[in-house]
């Protein structure tokens, strides 16, 4: 079997272009935020297509905007941190591509939680790499910690989110500082995504370079800086791996898009993000109230914008039922068994990318269907 026969379809991109068939769909299934990024982000973007700004930039980004990426890391978490660590990507799938590929070698084993973002274990296969995928459920409030990690032998790395996808907890300051030592003390690499870093309701994120200098820290400005589409991310790293990242990215990238390096310099209006972190907190209480009848709930979403659902008292198959409820009352969500195989076919994910109006309709839609 290839490295690509081993990638399992990403099935929420399925459902969105069966969703794209009707025309009253209430979209829940895609974490695509609907929001505008800061004014200057436009007018940045509009100055760079009137100078015709259309040229490589060098492979690590543009100083300029690791200069204040890293000002950000000091504003927001008091860590001080070298621009020349950081890196700029071709989203953040591309920033984990290029993580994989300078600390892991063909059947190295990499931990992953389950359930987990999908790409992670796919960005494994193609690069022969041993996805271990550890069951973390609602019991370990989706999360790993050291004690999972010694019932393995052989992990080379751990990747985690916080927040996290599909189900929007948060690791706590002593959750992460302990996985991050644990990893230190043991000799594994720690890959923390923070790209939710910023989308927070309950408690305070920590970025795991708070208690490690080793983590590769992986971010970007697709979900709190609202720029999806601009395909632009980072990575943090030791500074003894950044040459190794910058020859990869040379050889698979060249650079990151220049026309987004120069939006994103507009991208750090805080006040503006406040705003809209404030409409999804807004759209995370309405949803999180409307569903929690209806559903099983085991962890209420502290940040990101998912609810992670639990469907056992209507089906056992979370495929089945998204198709239905999609097919029925053209109310897209993706199936849990996008996120591993962990009880996932028990669950769904809804997505509070849309405005409150729009979400009401699919609510009651559910409960004229479901009730």
């Amino acid at each position: 079997m290839g490295r690509v026969d081993k990638l399992k379809p990403f099935i929420v991109m399925d459902i969105v272009r069966e969703a794209s068939r009707y025309k009253d769909t209430v979209h829940f299934e895609i974490g695509e935020p609907d929001l505008q990024p800061p004014p200057a982000v436009w007018e940045l973007a509009e100055k760079a297509v009137k100078d015709r700004i259309n040229f490589y930039t060098e492979s690590l980004g543009l100083l300029l905007l690791r200069e204040k990426i890293a000002e950000h890391y000091y504003r927001k978490y008091g860590v001080d941190i070298s621009p020349s660590r950081i890196a700029l990507t071709v989203g953040t799938s591309g920033a984990f591509l290029v993580a994989y590929s300078i600390i892991l070698n063909n059947g190295d084993k990499i931990a992953l939680p389950d359930p987990s973002y999908p790409c992670y274990k796919n960005f494994a296969h193609l690069l022969d790499v041993q996805p271990v995928l550890i069951p973390a459920g609602a019991e370990f409030r989706y999360q790993l910690n050291p004690e999972h990690l010694e019932e393995y032998t052989g992990i080379k790395a751990v990747h985690i989110s916080s927040p996290s996808n599909p189900v929007g907890n948060i690791y706590s300051r002593e959750a992460l500082k302990a996985l991050a030592e644990y990893c230190e003390e043991k000799g594994i690499y720690l890959i923390s995504d923070e790209i939710y870093h910023g989308l927070v309701y309950e408690g305070k994120e920590h970025t795991a370079l708070e208690f490690s200098d080793r983590a590769i820290v992986i971010n970007g400005f697709s979900k709190y800086f609202c720029m999806p589409g601009f395909r632009l991310g980072w990575m943090i790293l030791p500074e003894e791996m950044v040459r190794k990242a910058e020859i990869v990215m040379q050889n698979v990238f060249i650079s990151p898009p220049t026309i987004s390096q120069y939006s994103a310099l507009g991208a750090f209006d805080y006040k503006h993000l406040e705003e809209n972190r404030q409409i999804f907190l807004e759209r995370r209480n309405f949803l999180y109230s409307a569903l929690k009848g209806l559903f099983n709930i085991d962890a209420k979403p502290e940040g990101a914008f998912y609810i992670w659902a639990d469907i056992s008292r209507y089906s056992s198959d979370s495929l089945s039922f998204s198709r239905k409820l999609l097919e029925d009352i053209h109310v897209a969500v993706t199936p849990g068994i996008d996120f591993g195989s962990n009880n996932t076919e028990r669950y769904i994910r809804f997505a509070y990318t849309k405005d409150i109006k729009h979400m009401e309709e699919g609510v009651k839609r559910l409960k004229e269907y479901l009730i």
